[in-house]
């Protein structure tokens, strides 16, 4: 079986620029696991908390090139530590909310082109968007609905949120589909899905032919609306 993860597919759609620079507020879990990930692919990573012991174990552990310790809710400590200078920041405080919207606000007012911000509830979610947060992440909420996704459709190996209706999803491809063509299965006009790319012999090929034969137990990726993603027989 073929997945995307290994072969980058998901990778290759956001940017792979070496050059960006990035700041992680807030050196928890997920912070922290945010920073390790990012300084391992080679990234200049900033990292800054209000703990100073979490701000040393960041430097002893190597999850960031620089590490300083500020209280992120003021604009000024912000600044002098370079987090304004940075294209993308992490706000990864989300247990603390009055400090996570505080800081994400100042990180915008600041000018920083991107910036992600994590929520703990679907209020925080909407508070971080009130104030500029480019996008929200809520992994509590994101993980269950992946858990509860993978319970009742094995069959998707991976899935990206275009928007909360959209979707492009990796799935095996399932038994009613083997032998047939793109052709013969209509996938636009029965389902209102575009077939992006079928796995072969290890590799993916992209935009395939109509003619292309379908093998079962074999990765196709698809694009749609999560409602037609979820009439495909997986």
């Amino acid at each position: 079986m073929v997945s995307l993860s290994s072969l980058g597919f998901f990778q290759s759609l956001r940017s792979d620029s070496k050059n960006k620079q990035f700041a992680v507020i807030g050196l928890g879990r997920f912070g922290r696991a945010v920073a390790a990930s990012l300084h391992r692919q080679g990234y200049d990573v900033l990292c800054v908390d209000s703990d100073e012991e979490k701000v040393a174990q960041a430097l002893s552990d190597r999850v960031a090139t620089h590490a300083r310790q500020l209280d992120s809710t003021q604009p000024a400590a912000l600044r002098e530590a370079g987090i304004f200078e940075q294209d993308t920041v992490i706000v990864a405080i989300g247990n603390y909310v009055q400090e996570s919207i505080i800081t994400t606000l100042n990180v915008k007012e600041g000018g920083v082109p991107h910036v992600v911000a994590k929520a703990s509830s679907e209020i925080h979610v909407k508070l971080l968007r009130k104030v500029g947060a480019d996008h929200v992440v809520f992994p509590e909420h994101e993980m269950g609905c992946t858990l509860a996704r993978s319970l009742t459709k094995p069959g998707f190996l991976e899935r990206i949120e275009l928007d909360p209706e959209h979707s492009i999803v990796e799935l095996i491809i399932p038994e009613q589909f083997d032998g047939r063509t793109i052709r013969d299965l209509r996938l636009r006009s029965n389902y209102g899905l575009n077939v992006l790319a079928v796995s072969q012999d290890g590799k993916f090929e992209i935009n395939p032919r109509p003619d292309r034969l379908l093998q079962k137990g074999t990765a196709m990726v698809v694009i749609g609306a999560n409602n037609c993603i979820d009439r495909l027989p997986i």
